[in-house]
């Protein structure tokens, strides 16, 4: 019963609708260019190779090998948005919060539970002492992974990761599918544009976790995209290879906030998949072998991370 839903929905999330929309707002867009001299530049930099960066080279995620990591990088990826608005607040804190929580109590993201949490009892979750950004939302979508879980997977992300047969493509759009918080998509010049982040990294986070072996098996992991986010496309502009207009730099580096769903922010998000989309194109020519986006992503999120000077676009959303 379970491989008959693939029919009904397997193109739900079609990454070739991911590369494509991208493409199209790359070639219409009024406020970001690609500079392909400076996608040659980084390249030759690079040396036919991308720097070789580990998944959890931090050290912050849980990790057992079993159904019980799977359950908590779903969760982790549910939560994984809007940091900004708390300067003291990012990916690091959450991660290793939800990883303490499940080191004291292995049964602290059981479906049931994730229903039931309120605001506060996240915060405490997370050794968080004052309100998280777009908390409200954040606790509405453990609700609703719980929930779904339970209706649809007997609880368990494992059992969902299990239907998808292997293919990181299927795995996104199930979860696209069942939850509706995973569903990241904008309208852009009258074109529908699609980039599903937070359900992609998902699916490279199972990959890098687990070393492409078990859970994180998938033979078409080549197929998933880079993941469009406020850190990424802030590299992708320090390196050369994005371009912004007079007024959406001075927006940025006067940390005005970007609008959900605006020109400028569907650019920002779209034209970084398109880059990179052609990055790993050239780098494939170049190496003569198999460049993989996921791969790109984790490189330049790294090096993003790791400049506390960077400046993104600040903008409020639960997708990224």
């Amino acid at each position: 019963m379970r491989k008959n839903i693939f029919f009904f929905f397997a193109n739900a999330a079609d990454m070739n609708e991911v590369r494509e929309s991208s493409a199209w707002v790359a070639r219409n867009s009024s406020h970001v260019t690609i500079d392909f001299s400076g996608i040659e530049k980084v390249m030759e930099k690079m040396k036919e190779s991308i720097p070789k960066v580990e998944w959890d080279y931090e050290g912050i995620h849980y990790f057992d090998n079993g159904p019980l990591t799977v359950q908590y990088l779903f969760v982790l990826d549910a939560l994984n948005f809007c940091f900004w608005p708390d300067k003291d607040l990012n990916y690091d804190h959450l991660a290793k919060g939800l990883k303490e929580a499940l080191l004291n109590d292995n049964s602290a993201f059981d479906a049931d539970r994730l229903q039931k949490y309120t605001g506060p009892q996240l915060r405490e979750l997370l050794k968080w002492s004052r309100p998280l950004p777009l908390e409200e939302e954040r606790v509405r979508l453990l609700h609703e992974v719980g929930f779904e879980l339970e209706r649809s997977f007997e609880g368990k992300a494992s059992k969902l990761v299990e239907s998808c047969e292997k293919s990181a493509v299927k795995l996104v759009a199930l979860v696209t599918r069942h939850f509706p918080g995973f569903r990241d998509h904008s309208a852009y010049k009258g074109h529908q544009v699609f980039f599903y982040k937070r359900a992609q990294i998902f699916a490279s986070d199972l990959w890098g976790a687990f070393k492409g072996q078990g859970y994180g098996e998938f033979n078409d992991i080549s197929s998933i995209t880079m993941f469009a986010d406020y850190i990424v496309p802030a590299v992708l502009q320090q390196l050369g290879v994005l371009k912004y207009s007079s007024t959406l730099a001075n927006t940025i580096e006067a940390s005005n906030e970007i609008g959900a769903g605006t020109e400028e922010e569907v650019e920002l998000r779209a034209c970084s998949i398109y880059a990179v989309e052609k990055m790993k194109e050239l780098l494939s020519i170049k190496s003569g072998k198999q460049v993989l986006s996921v791969e790109l992503d984790l490189w330049l999120w790294s090096v993003g991370v790791q400049c506390p000077s960077l400046q993104h676009h600040r903008t409020l959303s639960i997708y990224y």
